[in-house]
C-alpha cells in the first residue's frame, strides 16, 4: 500500500502547486495622471455582416464595408480637437461620478464613490474607467453607416446645457441630454442615471428632417490597454484581466488579450453582452435583448490597445419621422445579484472557475450568515463550522480509521522488522492485518481530499467577491481579501496542522514520514501569501479537526 500513500502525497503537492500558480507578482502600479482630452480619433467598430441570402433582407443592411477595420484613421482628427478645453461634463450620483466627453459623447472616466482605492482615511474613490496619459479605458458609443455621425476621421461635437450635474438628496434619477444638428437630422444623445445604480442607459433619438430616409447603426464599444490597476503587495492574486462575451454555445466565454493578439473574435447574436473584466470590477455593454447584434473584439494595430464592442441592426427613419436606438452600460463592482438581473449570464463574470458549483453555494451561505453577523470574518468562522458539520459523518469514519491505524503502529513495525527484505511478503502480511482489524489504510486520507474542492472553491469566493474587499475581521486583520500583514494566521495554521499530524498514524516508510512532517511547514509558508480569510477558514478547520480526532482517538483507546 506504500504506492497509494506516495500517490496521495504527490496529489497533495500537485494541489499545492496549482494553488500557488494562482499567485503571481503584481505589475508595478502607476500613478494616474489627470484626465486628458482625446488625442486619437475614433476606431470604428466593424459593420454588421451582410447576408448572402437572395432575400430582400440583405438590401436592408447598408453597405459600410469601407468602415470595417478602420484602425488607422487620418491625423486630421487630432487637429480638429486642438485647443478645446471645455468638452467634459461631470455627472455625480450617490455611487458613481461619470465624466462624459461631448466630442462623441464617450464615457471617459468612472469613479466608484462607495469603493475606495485603499482603506486609509480620506482615500480617493476607486477609478474604474479613465483616460490619462498612461491609461486608456473608456466606453464609446455612436452612430455609424451612411448617415451616421461617427466617422473614422471625425467625431460629432455635441452641445450640453450643463458642465456638471449632481443627484440631489431625495432625487431618484438624472438625465443628461447632448444635442447635435446635422444637415439631415436633429440628434439627441441621452444618458440616464438612477440613484444607487451602476447601470447607465444610453439612448439616441434621431429626428429625420431630410426628404430621404435616414440610415445608420448604433454601436457601443470598450477600449482599453493592458494596464492592471490592482495595487497592493508585490505578491498576490492575479485574477483574470480581459474580455468576455456570452454566445449561443457558451454562456460565458473569455477572450483574453493574448487571444486577440493572434486574431480578432467575431460573433453575431440576439441580445447578448460584452464585458471587460478585472479584479472585483467589471464594465459591460448590454444592447437591446430583442435586436440582432454583431460583436467584434480585436487589437488595434501595433498599439497596446484593445477594442470590444457591438454594432446593432440598421436603424431606418423615414422623412419627418423619429427613431430611437439605445443600449445599457454597466461600470461597477461584481455584484452577482445585480448582474444576473441586468442580463442572462452576466453574473458569470464573477469567475469561480470549474468549481463554481461548489463556490456559489459557499458564497450564498457566507452572505446569509453575514446578514446576521455583520462581520465577514466571523461569518467565515461560522461557515467553517457548518461545512465541518456537513462532512462530519464521512470525516468521523476517516478519523476512526486513523485512530485504529495508530493503535496498529507497534504491530506494523514488528512486521516490517520481520519481512523488511521481502516486500511482497510484507505487503501480504500488512493486508492481512488490515483485513483482520477491519482497517482501511486509506481511510485517513479522505478528510483532506474531501476538503480540497471546498478549499479551492473558497479561495475563488474570497478572491472574486468584492464584498470581502477591504472587509475587516478583528484587531490586525483589516482586510480579509489580502494576506495577514503579521503572518499570525499562517503561523497558527502551521501549528494546528502539526498538532493534527501528531494525532494521526505516522507512515511506515521513513521518507514518507519526513515528507508528511514537512507538510505543515510548506503549507504555513504558502499561506503567508494567501488571503487572510482563506487562512482563517483553514485554521479554524484544522482546530475543529484536532478536537474531533482527539475525541475519537480517546474513545477508541478506551475500548468504546
Amino acid at each position: 500500500m506504500d504506492w497509494l500513500r506516495s500517490g496521495l502525497i504527490a496529489a497533495i503537492i500537485v494541489v499545492m502547486g496549482l494553488l500557488v500558480i494562482q499567485w503571481t507578482e503584481f505589475k508595478a502600479s502607476r500613478q494616474p495622471e489627470p484626465l486628458q482630452e482625446a488625442t486619437q480619433p475614433l476606431v470604428l467598430p466593424e459593420a454588421p455582416r451582410v447576408s448572402t441570402d437572395t432575400t430582400d433582407t440583405a438590401s436592408d443592411i447598408p453597405s459600410i464595408t469601407e468602415l470595417q477595420g478602420a484602425s488607422s484613421p487620418p491625423d486630421s482628427a487630432q487637429a480638429m480637437i486642438s485647443g478645446d478645453d471645455n468638452r467634459l461634463v461631470v455627472v455625480t450620483t450617490d455611487v458613481i461620478e461619470v465624466t462624459i466627453d461631448t466630442l462623441g459623447g464617450d464615457i471617459v472616466k468612472v469613479a466608484l464613490l462607495e469603493h475606495r482605492l485603499t482603506q486609509e482615511t480620506g482615500a480617493p474613490p476607486f477609478v474604474l474607467l479613465n483616460r490619462t496619459g498612461n491609461q486608456t479605458y473608456i466606453a464609446q458609443s455612436g452612430l455609424i453607416g451612411p448617415d451616421g455621425t461617427d466617422k473614422s476621421e471625425s467625431r460629432p461635437r455635441f452641445n450640453a446645457e450643463y458642465s456638471t450635474l449632481k443627484l440631489a438628496d431625495g432625487q431618484d434619477n438624472l438625465r443628461l441630454d447632448l444635442h447635435l444638428n446635422t444637415e439631415k437630422a436633429t440628434i439627441t444623445k441621452t444618458f440616464f442615471f438612477e440613484a444607487g445604480e451602476y447601470l447607465i442607459d444610453v439612448e439616441y433619438q434621431v429626428v429625420n428632417r431630410s426628404p430621404s430616409a435616414w440610415r445608420g447603426h448604433l454601436f457601443g464599444q470598450i477600449k482599453r490597454d493592458t494596464y492592471n490597476p490592482v495595487t497592493g503587495n508585490t505578491m498576490g492574486p492575479n485574477p483574470y484581466l480581459g474580455m468576455a462575451v456570452t454566445t449561443d454555445e457558451e454562456n460565458y466565454k473569455k477572450i483574453d488579450f493574448d487571444d486577440l493578439d493572434d486574431k480578432p473574435f467575431k460573433l453575431e447574436k440576439s441580445g447578448g453582452w460584452l464585458a471587460m473584466i478585472q479584479h472585483y470590477f467589471v464594465s459591460a455593454w448590454i444592447p437591446d435583448a430583442e435586436t440582432r447584434n454583431f460583436y467584434s473584439l480585436r487589437k488595434l494595430g501595433d498599439k497596446d490597445l484593445y477594442v470590444g464592442g457591438f454594432t446593432g441592426p440598421v436603424l431606418e427613419i423615414e422623412p419627418g419621422a423619429t427613431g430611437r436606438a439605445g443600449a445599457s452600460f454597466y461600470a461597477g463592482p461584481k455584484d452577482q445579484h445585480r448582474l444576473a438581473e441586468i442580463s442572462p449570464y452576466l453574473d458569470l463574470t464573477i469567475d469561480y472557475g470549474w468549481l463554481w458549483w461548489v463556490a456559489k453555494p459557499l458564497f450564498y451561505g457566507l452572505e446569509l450568515i453575514n446578514t446576521l453577523m455583520k462581520n465577514w470574518g466571523w461569518s467565515i468562522v461560522i461557515l467553517t463550522v457548518f461545512v465541518k458539520l456537513i462532512f462530519y459523518p464521512l470525516s468521523a469514519a476517516s478519523y476512526r480509521s486513523m485512530a485504529r491505524m495508530r493503535n496498529l503502529q507497534p504491530e506494523m513495525l514488528r512486521l516490517r522488522e520481520l519481512y523488511g527484505d521481502d516486500r511482497q511478503k510484507l505487503s501480504q502480511e500488512m493486508m492481512g492485518l488490515y483485513k483482520k482489524e477491519k482497517v482501511n489504510p486509506l481511510g485517513g486520507c479522505f478528510p483532506m481530499l474531501i476538503q480540497m474542492p471546498v478549499f479551492i472553491a473558497l479561495y475563488w469566493v474570497l478572491n472574486e467577491s468584492v464584498e470581502l474587499r477591504h472587509a475587516p475581521w478583528v484587531l490586525w486583520i483589516t482586510d480579509l481579501s489580502v494576506k495577514d500583514p503579521y503572518y499570525v494566521l499562517p503561523i497558527l495554521n502551521g501549528i494546528s496542522m502539526y498538532v493534527l499530524q501528531t494525532l494521526q498514524p505516522a507512515p511506515p516508510d521513513p521518507m514518507q514520514a519526513k515528507v508528511m512532517k514537512f507538510m505543515p511547514v510548506a503549507f504555513g509558508f504558502f499561506f503567508m501569501f494567501f488571503p487572510a480569510g482563506l487562512v482563517l477558514y483553514w485554521t479554524v478547520n484544522s482546530v475543529l479537526s484536532i478536537a474531533q480526532q482527539w475525541a475519537i482517538t480517546r474513545k477508541i483507546e478506551a475500548g468504546n
